[in-house]
């Protein structure tokens, strides 16, 4: 079980680490959006570009995805990449309207998480007793 987490710690912090990094590099190229120009993702993107809001939500996921990715800082990661997990998951539901939430990306960064969070449930555990 214990390599099973780390290799799901790895890939997890790997995929944070990749799309964290190509905000500020772009090496992979981004596919263009035929969508309108008002819709509601494309308005919520456009303000937080601008603000630099966004380039400090990559910064904590490069952060999470160092920590998640080494066992013995594995739990502070997730506390960093929840929340960033859980706005991911608002937009895909709120603003795409639920039409990507079947993208294999998306469950397989929920999976994995949920999986790294119930392995390390008794860490957390601590959290929630007095």
């Amino acid at each position: 079980m214990k390599l099973i987490s780390n290799i799901v710690g790895g890939l997890l912090g790997l995929l944070f680490i990749v799309f964290g990094a190509n905000f500020f590099l772009n090496f992979i190229a981004m596919p263009a959006d035929p969508s309108a120009a008002d819709a509601p993702h494309k308005l919520f993107m456009a303000a937080l570009y601008p603000t630099g809001y966004l380039a400090f939500v990559k910064v904590m996921e490069i952060l999470g995805g160092l920590l998640v990715a080494m066992p013995k800082t594995r739990n502070f990661g997730l506390l960093i990449l929840g929340p960033i997990i859980v706005n991911i998951l608002c937009y895909h539901v709120f603003l795409m309207k639920g039409k990507t939430l079947l993208d294999p990306m998306l469950i397989g960064i929920c999976v994995m998480a949920a999986f790294l969070l119930l392995s390390g449930r008794k860490a957390f555990a601590g959290l929630l007793n007095r």
